[in-house]
């Protein structure tokens, strides 16, 4: 009865293994805090669009209530806008955002990494089999 048992505690071990080497890879927890980033970043645009641009905007804008009241009507039926509108502003600011920093300052990253020669790979052990056996054909 240990054989099993013993068996199912290895594979349990080994299957730990594997998801730590896996969880703990540097992509995964790099991934990992750029979502946590990105989410953080994300709430202080949403705080920039809701307290500072659309109140700006709404006291341009003819009318009493704030932006987020701003609805159409039609007949009986009321179509709020307002909130969509800030929901649209907010976007457009996390693309743009998000465009300077990975299009421009990684852009700018790449190019100066895509500058430098990389070494040419070495032969294959394929290739280096097929350049002997053409240079014994050679001296044939």
């Amino acid at each position: 009865m240990e054989a099993p048992t013993k068996q199912v505690a290895t594979k349990a071990l080994s299957l730990f293994e594997e998801f730590k080497n896996f969880a703990f890879k540097g992509n995964v927890v790099d991934l990992a805090v750029g979502v946590i980033i990105g989410g953080a970043f994300g709430k202080i645009v949403s705080s920039l669009v809701d307290n500072i641009i659309m109140p700006s905007v709404s006291v341009v804008m003819p009318g009493e209530a704030s932006y987020k009241d701003w609805a159409l009507l039609i007949g009986e039926k009321k179509i709020p806008y307002g909130a969509f509108l800030g929901d649209i502003v907010s976007f457009l600011l996390l693309a743009a955002a998000l465009f300077v920093f990975i299009v421009k300052f990684l852009g700018w990253i790449m190019k100066s990494k895509a500058s430098e020669p990389a070494a040419p790979p070495g032969p294959t052990k394929d290739q280096e089999l097929l350049t002997e056996i053409r240079d014994l054909l050679k001296q044939r």
